[in-house]
């Protein structure tokens, strides 16, 4: 079992973070303690991950809550699940894409202040 700060730890994220996931109804399959604390089970970490990973390339909550209940329902949503990760898959593949031409539109600037640099070293 994991508490919530050592599940933010793990994650790379806060554990306000996560209390803000399971308030927009993200996180419904953890319980709690005695004390009325989030424990995470081992299969709740992996979810936990997995939603960290959706939200990081930009799935939107609302998007994210389905998925997760769908996955409560059950098999009988397992093709509507996958038919939504690899759609989020295709749209990451294309902000990878743009990143990419960003990265060398970026990359030729420096190039450009580099050398307007050395040739600026050599008059004095």
């Amino acid at each position: 079992m994991y508490s919530i700060n050592e599940v933010a730890a793990i994650c790379d994220v806060t554990a306000h973070t996560l209390r803000f996931y399971d308030k927009e109804g993200l996180l419904p399959f953890v319980g709690r303690n005695e004390a009325g604390n989030r424990v995470f089970t081992e299969r709740d970490l992996g979810l936990v991950k997995f939603i960290c990973c959706l939200k990081n390339t930009g799935m939107p909550i609302k998007e994210i809550r389905k998925y997760i209940e769908m996955a409560i329902e059950g098999e009988h949503t397992a093709d509507t699940r996958r038919d939504m990760i690899t759609g989020h898959r295709k749209e990451v593949l294309r902000q990878i894409d743009e990143l990419k031409k960003s990265l060398t539109i970026l990359d030729l600037k420096v190039a450009f202040y580099d050398s307007y640099k050395v040739g600026f070293q050599g008059e004095h």
